[in-house]
């Protein structure tokens, strides 16, 4: 059995999921954060910082952030790979994408626990 080296071992059942899974908490994420807006008649930078200083919205977010990287990683590289034949290139532009998300992340968790 040959297997593609760029899916790690995924399949299409488990992209799928994948999509469909972080799709949910982004749009619970939307939600979770519109709600705040509507509750809290004036932000400030104040109440924003508090807001973010609770575990439940630091955690939340971490999640929601770590769910947008698993989107749009399996978007690149379905793109990529539908779209871009060149190996060395598709190779080359899988590994910007990839570093530029995993800073994203690493970038995103020292701003929240930051606060």
């Amino acid at each position: 059995m040959v297997g593609n080296a760029a899916t790690v071992g995924r399949s299409g059942v488990h992209d799928f999921i994948l999509i469909r899974a972080s799709a949910i908490i982004l749009a619970l994420y939307t939600f979770y954060i519109l709600g705040f807006f509507v509750t809290t008649p004036d932000v400030t930078f104040t109440i924003w910082q508090g807001f973010f200083a609770g575990l439940c919205t630091k955690v939340f977010t971490i999640l929601a952030l770590f769910a947008l990287l698993i989107h749009a990683w399996i978007g690149i590289w379905q793109v990529l790979s539908d779209y871009v034949k060149p190996a060395f290139l598709r190779g080359s532009l899988q590994f910007i994408f990839a570093v530029t998300l995993l800073s994203y992340l690493v970038m995103g968790f020292l701003t929240v626990w930051g606060v």
